[in-house]
């Protein structure tokens, strides 16, 4: 059988990390993008030479990003693209930033990563993508469409852009065989949580507890198999109900 590759940015930790782990045990080939050098703490076999350095705030590299990808193909095919690289910017003392507090810098270097670059590099990629006839899947998030104590204002205007874009190009590709859908988490058990996280889970969660990355990393699983196959534009609340 063609192997199958699945192209992961933001693999280092958290949810990247945990869907590595579930896309290795379905025999997947893995091929990932991070600004880091391949992390320690995320090892697999053939992870640190399918590792590839890049600053996806650096748009002007997504097609040298793009090239360097078809390199590793090596005759398999991108049966599947997780784009999960995202920055949320803190204030100095871990405070979220308001608009009055984002400056054009700061608002230019979140859109990039967590928005401009996943358009270009699938633009850059779309030859593979319809020859594979792949599953795209963007991560979103719950902040792109309700106010976050912790979340600031860029990090939310990217997350709302990246579900547009979602349903862009799940019309747009659609008609080419290539399916594109979303997952939007709320509160997931990671290395690094906010102060008051807590009591967001007993206030606002029906479930009364954090989503795992586990759980994330099974719904992309899914999006990306058979099992999902005429599923397209959507996007997934992965929240324990915190969207109602």
């Amino acid at each position: 059988m063609e192997t199958k590759y699945m192209l992961l940015t933001g693999a280092s930790r958290g949810i990247g990390h945990a869907t590595v782990k579930v896309f290795q045990e379905q025999g997947w080939e893995i091929l990932t993008v991070s600004r880091q050098p391949f992390s320690e703490r995320c090892m697999w076999p053939s992870g640190r030479e399918n590792h590839i350095q890049a600053d996806l705030a650096d748009t002007s590299n997504i097609d040298a990003l793009a090239d360097i990808v078809r390199s590793k193909l090596k005759g398999g095919k991108l049966a599947a693209m997780v784009n999960n690289a995202g920055i949320s910017p803190k204030g100095p003392n871990g405070e979220r930033l308001g608009v009055r507090d984002t400056d054009a810098a700061t608002w230019m270097h979140v859109m990039n990563v967590n928005l401009i670059s996943t358009a270009l590099l699938v633009r850059a990629l779309t030859p593979e993508l319809i020859a594979a006839q792949a599953s795209i899947v963007n991560v979103t998030s719950i902040v792109g469409s309700r106010v976050h104590p912790f979340a600031g204002v860029a990090y939310a205007a990217s997350k709302a852009g990246l579900a547009a874009l979602t349903r862009e190009l799940a019309h747009e590709y659609g008609s080419l065989g290539v399916r594109v859908n979303a997952i939007a988490p709320g509160e997931i058990s990671t290395d690094i949580l906010s102060p008051g996280t807590e009591k967001i889970v007993n206030d606002l969660v029906p479930m009364k507890r954090l989503g795992t990355t586990l759980e994330v990393a099974r719904t992309i699983r899914f999006l990306c198999s058979d099992e999902s196959s005429y599923i397209n534009g959507a996007e997934i609340h992965i929240n324990g109900g915190q969207h109602v």
